[in-house]
């Protein structure tokens, strides 16, 4: 019998053009009616946008705040959030919205952008420290509205309860909470045409993770998150390569990011494994980007896995290699596998260690890191893993 709870945003809008179209309307929605009449009487309302300096390079900021600003509110914007934002941003970010009393927060971009968002949203009107706030349902308080919208198909933040902070002292940190969960997750696919293929194809395969990772989940694998993983994945695998070649393919770009936002609700109720365990240290000590350490790690893992997995690597393989029969699961799961590390060869991104300046000395310090802090991502993997196993994956991609 099932014993499970199933978290996610209670409102996601699909629409292509949305940011300008609906963005305002759908901010002064979730207000009060006490300060929605407010605002008839002239008194003014207040937004904050939380981004990167990308995303503001790219005209979407300007976008978001004329929607809001049509509306009738008056709009601050923080856009110098980082990759893996450590607390000082945060910290920068919540003295911007506290300086205008900002009524409702608007995260947009990446999920570094949305994560930031989510924790100033909730921060603002809190006494609590970031780290109080670390591990789960540690947060307290309320947090004001909040609006996500994704400007790559990928994290799935926007459907998220859980935002990675890097703590002062430059480790990961966790936040989980049903109260960081958005209001509202806007999909807009305009947003992602366009962008570089790195760009694309990062997130992209980070997605995929997502997927694999809750349909194999030891500890927390539901129905819910295993439908959503598998529609998530054939999407995604669909219309990667379309993306990667055409930028400019609205259809296949929607198509991706509603994938994202699948993966996002899936892999949050059923957690991820032990491929976001061995990224964790190539994005803190190396500065890899999220997706791009995710991919560089994910084929020799899941081949790893297969001794415990490969039924459902297999199932799996059906979903994304439906033309192709196989003589057994094990051939299947293989396949599987071998088709994922074919994404990150096209991707174009470097795809050994090497590369990215880790050296054979790193990978002892990083396999024990994982085994020993973030044991919490080996224990939903299928298949347990000791220091020497994580040091070896590390070498084989070296």
């Amino acid at each position: 019998m099932l014993n499970m709870t199933f978290l996610t945003a209670p409102k996601i809008v699909c629409n292509s053009g949305g940011l300008s179209a609906e963005l305002g309307s759908l901010a002064l929605s979730l207000l009060s009616e006490n300060k929605r009449a407010a605002k008839k009487d002239g008194v003014e309302l207040a937004a904050l946008i939380v981004t990167d300096s990308g995303i503001t390079q790219c005209g979407y900021t300007e976008q978001a705040a004329e929607s809001l600003r049509q509306v009738g509110f008056t709009v601050a914007i923080y856009d110098q959030v980082q990759a893996d934002p450590p607390y000082n941003v945060v910290r920068e970010a919540i003295a911007v919205g506290q300086d205008i009393n900002a009524e409702v927060v608007i995260g947009l971009g990446g999920g570094s952008s949305m994560d930031t968002a989510k924790i100033v949203a909730l921060a603002m009107h809190s006494s609590q420290s970031l780290d109080d706030m670390v591990g789960v349902e540690q947060a307290t308080g309320e947090r004001l509205p909040l609006i996500a919208v994704p400007t790559t198909a990928g994290t799935g933040s926007e459907v998220t309860f859980v935002s990675v902070l890097t703590g002062d002292a430059g480790d990961k940190k966790a936040i989980y909470s049903a109260k960081l969960l958005p209001d509202i997750a806007l999909l807009d696919a305009t947003l992602t045409v366009g962008m570089p293929r790195h760009v694309t194809a990062a997130p992209a395969l980070d997605a995929m993770v997502h997927c694999v990772e809750a349909y194999t989940s030891r500890t927390k694998k539901n129905p819910i998150s295993d439908a959503l993983a598998i529609k998530g994945l054939q999407l995604l695998t669909q219309n990667y390569m379309t993306v990667l070649e055409d930028g400019t393919n609205l259809v296949a770009r929607e198509n991706m990011l509603l994938g994202s936002t699948l993966a996002g609700m899936a892999f949050v109720n059923a957690s991820v494994a032990a491929v976001h365990g061995l990224s964790y240290p190539l994005g803190t000590r190396f500065h890899v980007p999220h997706g791009h350490s995710n991919a560089l790690v994910m084929g020799p893992v899941f081949r790893f896995n297969i001794a415990a997995a490969s039924q459902q690597y297999a199932e799996l393989a059906q979903v994304i290699l439906p033309q192709q029969s196989f003589t057994d699961e094990v051939a299947a799961a293989h396949a599987f596998v071998d088709t994922l590390e074919g994404f990150l060869e096209q991707s174009g991104m470097p795809t050994r260690l090497n590369e990215l300046g880790v050296v054979a000395a790193d990978l002892l310090p990083m396999a024990t890191e994982v085994v020993e802090k973030i044991a919490r991502l080996i224990a939903t993997n299928p298949r347990d893993m000791t220091v020497e196993d994580v040091e070896q994956i590390y070498r084989s991609v070296l």
